[in-house]
């Protein structure tokens, strides 16, 4: 069931936080089981038995390793990760692997057929696969507690806001929440449902609206030259953000209407002076999950240089490759462990040309500038991400370095979707750029507009943008496929 549906405005969401806030706090955690199993199975409903193989096995293993010293604790953890991660490679990557395969042995000259299994990747896998493994691996660590109950575990796991695409939530922030009686609080409930405002208006008005050029451009990035290719890069920046930010902000805020605290996933990210800064303000709850459970078991940065940039490198590498099946992903997770590793390489460098500047007199400045190049790095970064192969990545990058074709297919572009459509996305693309530092505080709660009369017309504005502005037709937010 999708966030941006009627069933789920209008029929779902309403009933349930209504029958959450009517029940006795004892039936409560089997309400939110029952209609979490619901909302998912509105998907592809023979799928849950993937969720519940893994509930199942999580569980059990959870006692198993709390109950075990020396090398069976650590057997059992091993267990709950080989099966964790066996059910994700068979549904997710045994394709591309297969593909992979053949590619590479046609190439030698060797006949290789690829097998198609008709396997289909269940909505949200790798979310709460890493959810799930998260539990054992805290669990194993002495962190947390094992969960008795298999009903309040398997909603931990399920708990519908956050189950298709996150926030990655730990035991210790969720799985110790659901125990909580959680009574009707108006300011808690409204502050949720402006949270979900923000979110429906990122989602419908602004990465819809990018999601029309975005996709026209890409679908034959060939046929363009750098104008029309940058101008649908730089919507396709905003179109990721907002279209995932917005579905954490309408789970974030449904979670809190009925009292859960959900961690936060996104603050502003394009606003970053670094790429380390960007993605400790993006993705958050994965970013810290590999930070957590891979790169610092693997020493991180205690340990030599070249071993700690092999550590980031194969970090962002796995991170690429949990974001999709493809090569093109791998490349994008690759890029930006190559800007990391760059950064800390050249640090001495930028200090020195910094001062040579004189902008470290000037370090609102100096920022500015960090941020302008650390957005376009990203925005760069972002074309792999898009792009279905690394032909259509290259012909994006390309376009860009070909000032005699700069605007080819751009005035085909502006009459084929026409020119209203694409003067709209970008007016409303550049006036989101300014507005997101203040919408996201007042969505988090940590700013307050002062006076009812201007919080009434600032959220108004939004539900009144939602409903002239939004794209509508109930597109699927982006992060679901992974």
């Amino acid at each position: 069931m999708l966030f941006n549906s009627f069933a789920f405005c209008f029929v779902f969401f309403p009933l349930v936080t209504a029958a959450y806030f009517l029940l006795p706090h004892r039936y409560r955690w089997a309400l939110l089981l029952g209609a979490s199993c619901w909302f998912y199975m509105a998907f592809v409903p023979v799928y849950i038995l993937i969720l519940a193989f893994t509930i199942l096995v999580d569980y059990v293993a959870g006692l198993l390793i709390e109950g075990s010293t020396g090398r069976r604790r650590k057997a059992w953890l091993v267990a709950s990760i080989v099966a964790n991660l066996g059910v994700l490679a068979f549904f997710k990557y045994y394709a591309f692997l297969d593909q992979s395969i053949a590619a590479l042995l046609q190439a030698a000259g060797l006949a290789y057929a690829p097998t198609d299994l008709g396997i289909l990747l269940p909505i949200g896998l790798s979310f709460h696969t890493f959810q799930s493994l998260s539990y054992t691996i805290e669990v194993y660590r002495g962190h947390q507690k094992a969960e008795r109950r298999p009903g309040l575990f398997a909603l931990y796991v399920m708990f519908y806001p956050q189950l298709v695409a996150g926030p990655i939530e730990r035991p210790g922030n969720l799985l110790n929440q659901l125990d909580h009686v959680h009574r009707w609080d108006h300011a808690r409930v409204v502050h949720g449902l402006q949270q979900m405002l923000w979110g429906f208006f990122k989602k419908l008005v602004i990465a819809d609206r990018c999601a029309v050029v975005v996709d026209h451009v890409y679908a034959d990035p060939q046929a363009f030259g750098g104008a029309a290719t940058l101008l649908a890069t730089y919507l396709f920046a905003l179109q990721i953000y907002c279209d995932f930010s917005g579905y954490t902000d309408i789970a974030l805020g449904a979670a809190r209407v009925m009292g859960f605290d959900l961690m936060v996933n996104f603050r502003t990210p394009y606003r970053s002076a670094s790429i380390s800064e960007f993605w400790s303000r993006w993705h958050i709850s994965l970013s810290s999950w590999f930070r957590d459970y891979v790169y610092i078991p693997l020493g991180g940065n205690r340990v030599v240089r070249w071993r700690w940039y092999m550590n980031l490198l194969l970090v962002f590498l796995l991170s690429g490759l949990w974001h999709g099946a493809s090569w093109t992903y791998v490349a994008w997770g690759g890029v930006h462990g190559l800007y990391l590793i760059g950064a800390i390489a050249l640090a001495g460098v930028r200090g020195r040309v910094v001062r040579f500047l004189g902008l470290h007199r000037h370090p609102r400045l100096d920022r500015a500038l960090d941020v302008i190049i650390t957005v376009h790095l990203v925005v760069a970064g972002w074309v792999f991400f898009r792009a279905a192969t690394f032909a259509d990545a290259w012909a994006v990058l390309g376009s860009w370095l070909r000032p005699d074709a700069w605007w080819t297919g751009f005035a085909g572009l502006v009459h084929e979707l026409g020119a209203g459509i694409v003067l709209t996305t970008v007016v409303l693309a550049v006036g989101f750029v300014g507005l997101d530092p203040w919408g996201d505080a007042l969505a988090k709660g940590e700013r307050r507009i002062a006076g009812r009369p201007l919080r009434y017309a600032w959220f108004g504005a939004l539900l009144a943008a939602c409903l002239v502005l939004g794209q509508y037709g109930s597109a699927m937010f982006i992060y679901f496929q992974f």
